[in-house]
């Protein structure tokens, strides 16, 4: 079984050759799926993707052209492939439904922490070899703040843990209540979370029409003066413009985030001297107080094994069983 992967850093071929159990023929490609090297599929039967990877009609129909059978995305989401295509092509596709939630969760706790204690600030001002203290430098400690995690899942619920485990008082909200998340934090409304919590923590799943910009103007208007807001679940649950405005007249006090809902256009690039959408242009320029990172929060040993060794699981399971557990 021949399989290209597109979008494998450097780092991570190591994995993706001492985990190949099923001795498939590996082909790893560093960059992204695109129109470049799409002709790279040739004579390949399975394609890994990953996310910003775009399955959209045209690549698959030349996928199809090549001779795929078997389209796996070692991500949780799958909004990257045009799945009604893939399947009116014939495609066997195939998902990973979860991985390591302290890889995300870990990453919430490293924005929390650089955002309330200005570690980012003060790192950066010792660099330019300026020591002076001033006032932004004072902070509480997070053993005294309020945390708000919106969406329980094994994300937010790892998420919970760890600020429980720092010390502080954790609130939740979540359409449906997790029975074992009781024990370390208490479900209140929304409106109850928005207005008593120093930090929210984003953890629920993106739904087109339902929640889309959850972080808008009335949200943060609710919000408690001074808030941290953080988001490592998707970019669409962010209105942009709202955030701006929250951190310009001092309603957020700051910001963190891991994704755009059009990351695709610049995420896993090199950006610099370019131009890229405004709204983001405006939120980077209001570093220190706002931190992003490149979609980045499942990349860590764990969750990268997690994926990849799922990913194979399901093309096995595809050639011996003609399903698969995880088939979209």
């Amino acid at each position: 079984m021949k399989l290209i992967c597109y979008g494998v850093r450097k780092v991570e071929k190591e994995f993706f050759e001492k985990l190949n159990k099923y001795n498939y023929e590996l082909t790893l490609v560093e960059e992204l799926l695109n129109d470049k090297n799409i002709d790279l599929i040739k004579g390949h039967e399975g394609v890994m993707l990953r996310a910003n990877c775009p399955a959209n009609k045209e690549n698959l129909e030349k996928m199809k052209n090549y001779g795929v059978k078997y389209l796996l995305t070692r991500t949780v989401g799958y909004n990257h492939i045009d799945l009604d295509i893939a399947k009116e092509l014939g495609f066997k596709v195939a998902r990973v439904p979860k991985y390591s939630p302290n890889a995300i969760s870990e990453l919430v706790i490293t924005f929390a922490m650089n955002l309330v204690r200005k570690g980012a600030y003060m790192a950066e001002r010792s660099r330019e070899k300026n020591f002076l203290v001033d006032e932004y430098m004072f902070s509480p400690e997070i053993r005294n703040l309020t945390v708000g995690v919106i969406g329980t899942g094994k994300i937010g619920f790892t998420t919970a843990k760890l600020f429980k485990g720092l010390g502080s008082k954790v609130l939740a909200y979540d359409v449906y209540e997790n029975e074992l998340a009781k024990e370390i934090l208490e479900y209140v409304s929304l409106d109850e979370l928005l207005k008593t919590s120093d930090i929210i923590s984003i953890h629920c799943p993106y739904i087109k029409g339902e929640n889309d910009k959850l972080i808008n103007s009335e949200f943060i208007e609710k919000a408690k003066d001074k808030v941290v807001i953080i988001n490592t679940a998707r970019g669409e649950l962010q209105d942009v413009n709202a955030i701006i405005k929250g951190i310009e007249n001092g309603k957020i006090s700051g910001f963190g985030t891991d994704v755009f809902s059009n990351e695709k256009e610049f995420f896993f690039k090199d950006m610099r001297g370019k131009e890229i959408d405004g709204k983001v242009e405006k939120l980077l320029s209001l570093y220190p107080r706002v931190l992003v990172t490149p979609h980045i929060g499942s990349y860590t040993d764990e969750a990268l094994t997690n994926m990849i060794e799922v990913s194979y699981d399901n093309l096995d399971e595809f050639l011996k069983c003609k399903n698969c557990e995880n088939e979209l």
